[in-house]
């Protein structure tokens, strides 16, 4: 059974193990390897949002629900991070810097993805964006190697796609804008 003091501890001694995602990556890969006991210990999502589970100066985990079709400008994280998926589908699209630009524009590079189960490491230089490209609630568990809350970041601009500084007022507002859209809908 899926217990979220357990989790965090097994993510806070993977941390203290191993500088690198890959002892957390396991302990995110064995809760998602039971989605409903996630769900059961987390609740059913019913809001998009960001929920802190632990913060700490070496490892942030958050449950983050993405609204329905809801899409995130791309950003980093500036340290990994591990991304698992216990309800839902998660679509990534990786960018890589275009060399030598002076205004810190950015390219696609590839894309991945995630769905119920999937658990997977992001590298510490990682610039993705996200959509849940479902018409319901996606549920996952995002673990970072620092503090989440406590460094800066860039995100894109998704039309001109140069770089600014991370708005997580304006993040947050997308969330909410998601939860309009699901009202609407269930009305």
């Amino acid at each position: 059974m899926f217990d979220l003091d357990h989790f965090i501890e097994d993510c806070r001694q993977a941390r203290a193990e191993d500088d690198d995602h890959k002892a957390v990556r396991e302990a995110v890969a064995r809760a998602c390897s039971a989605p409903e006991e996630m769900v059961a210990a987390l609740g059913v999502p019913e809001r998009g949002g960001i929920q802190k589970l632990y913060h700490a100066p070496d490892l942030t985990i958050i449950n983050v629900i993405w609204g329905p079709r809801m899409t995130l400008r791309p950003h980093n994280h500036e340290m990994w991070a591990v991304i698992g998926i216990y309800g839902g589908r998660e679509d990534n699209v990786f960018w890589r810097r275009l060399d030598g630009d002076a205004e810190g524009r950015i390219e696609a590079a590839g894309a991945k993805a995630l769905s119920t189960g999937d658990a997977v490491p992001l590298g510490k230089d990682i610039i993705h964006s996200v959509t849940n490209p479902i018409s319901k609630l996606t549920g996952a568990i995002h673990v970072y190697g620092g503090d989440f809350y406590g460094v800066s970041r860039s995100e894109w601009d998704p039309g001109s796609l140069h770089e600014v500084p991370y708005d997580m007022e304006e993040t947050l507002r997308l969330f909410e804008d998601s939860n309009l859209l699901l009202d609407r809908v269930s009305q």
